[in-house]
């Protein structure tokens, strides 16, 4: 038998070789996303973030400074560093008597991530349910303008 001019056309895609190239990908991906999270230089403390809008009220400031040594703006002197408990006894009197205070945190530059997490944890402690971090965002606008 012999068929002359009619022929229908195969109207079906081939997948396999699809699926082929899909798992190699994915096998791909999965190998190289944990190595793309790890070995990142961040430079937090400069940002340029839009500013919070002021109150009246002066807000708490948790300052540490280079060495991971604590400072409250609150009390007779500002300048002297405090330990771990007076962080917390000292604040939570302040968010005691006034509960909607803005409270920040200003950690230097070259302070360990883990020291301003302990910060921000005796924050917690003092029954803050809230807080900022300061930047200094005109180390950004500065590293622009040298870029042009």
């Amino acid at each position: 038998m012999i068929q002359t001019g009619k022929r229908r056309l195969l109207s079906e895609i081939n997948v396999v070789p699809y699926i082929d190239v899909m798992l190699v990908l994915l096998i791909i991906f999965m190998i190289t996303a944990p190595l793309l999270t790890q070995g990142i230089n961040v430079e937090l403390p400069k940002a340029s973030a839009q500013p919070v809008a002021a109150d009246n009220n002066e807000p708490l400031v948790l300052s540490i400074d280079k060495e991971g040594k604590f400072y409250l703006n609150i009390g007779d002197n500002t300048e002297t560093a405090i330990d771990d408990a007076a962080v917390v006894e000292r604040a939570s009197a302040v968010i005691r008597r006034n509960p909607q205070i803005q409270v920040l945190v200003k950690a230097d530059q070259a302070v360990p991530y883990g020291r301003v997490v302990v910060g921000v944890s005796l924050l917690q402690q003092s029954g803050a349910q809230r807080y900022g971090l300061l930047t200094d965002p005109s180390g950004v606008a500065d590293k622009q303008r040298r870029r042009r």
